[in-house]
């Protein structure tokens, strides 16, 4: 069982060797870099890579690891026990299954998705601990073990936006996806963009690469950003020059508030081509 990439998605060596030395070693792969570089994109096409089914838990703030387990839903018991209905003696038709009990309990090998995990509560990752290690947990309503008839191809990813304890990052394979260099960036545009003329993609990328170097810049557009931008760009038909000039500094791309995504940005951008425009 090896993971080779997909037609629709472009892999790095890196990145590929990464994915399948988390399967050999039957590790969560942990995977961190930028939003919109592919992080959730990549376990949907490990699972069509691999033929394999995807389960996916999008972590919110509020989310708690018992969640992903199963939850007693106590609130409808007790509604049915006030209008009688029969199913209240058996406790199990309240134990709702979460994605891991799913995940365990599926007849063939699947991969599972624990997206954006650094969402949650610092203490989620540890509550994980046993689950994700052991492949079991206890049922205590049910008074029941389940264990894992297969043990799935867990992929977390992460944003950053907390620290990960020791204890969990141990348990995990970890890989950074990079931001794609020129040629990296180019092959993703072509599976995406495949019709796209030359002259526009190499002015295109000139400006997005530009916009990305820029000093002071809050939020660096992504690669999903720049895939949107192109889109944009050949729906209305923007001819290559408008995106360059003799001082390429000096440009504001046409349709930018696909790149930008705050004001700031906006304004500092603004002030660099102002100031361009007056050294000329």
């Amino acid at each position: 069982m090896r993971f080779e990439g997909t037609s629709s998605y472009v892999a790095t060596d890196d990145l590929k060797l990464a994915v399948n030395a988390a399967i050999t070693l039957q590790r969560p792969l942990l995977i961190k870099g930028e939003p919109g570089t592919g992080k959730t994109m990549l376990a949907e096409e490990v699972a069509n890579g691999l033929g394999m089914q995807l389960l996916q838990w999008h972590i919110k703030s509020t989310t708690k690891a018992q969640q992903g387990l199963y939850e007693y839903d106590a609130v409808s018991r007790l509604r049915d026990s006030q209008l009688g209905d029969e199913r209240v003696k058996d406790i199990h038709n309240y134990i709702v299954k979460g994605v891991l009990w799913q995940a365990f309990d599926s007849e063939q090998p699947v991969v599972l998705l624990i997206d954006e995990i650094d969402k949650a509560d610092i203490e989620f990752p540890n509550d994980l601990l046993r689950e994700i290690d052991r492949m079991e947990f206890f049922v205590y309503e049910t008074r029941q073990m389940v264990r894992a008839k297969h043990r799935p191809i867990v992929i977390i990813t992460s944003n950053n936006e907390k620290e990960l304890p020791d204890a969990f990052l141990r348990r995990c394979f970890f890989h950074y996806i990079k931001f794609p260099d020129r040629d990296t960036m180019q092959a993703i545009v072509d599976v995406h963009h495949p019709g796209l003329k030359k002259q526009l993609l190499k002015d295109a990328m000139d400006s997005f690469y530009q916009i990305r170097e820029m000093p002071g810049l809050k939020k660096k557009p992504s690669t999903s950003e720049l895939l949107d931008w192109l889109k944009l760009l050949m729906a209305e038909d923007i001819p290559p020059e408008a995106l360059r000039s003799q001082d390429s500094k000096a440009v504001i791309p046409p349709l930018h508030g696909a790149l930008l995504k705050n004001e700031q940005d906006v304004h500092l951008f603004e002030r660099l081509i102002f100031m361009a425009r007056n050294n000329r």
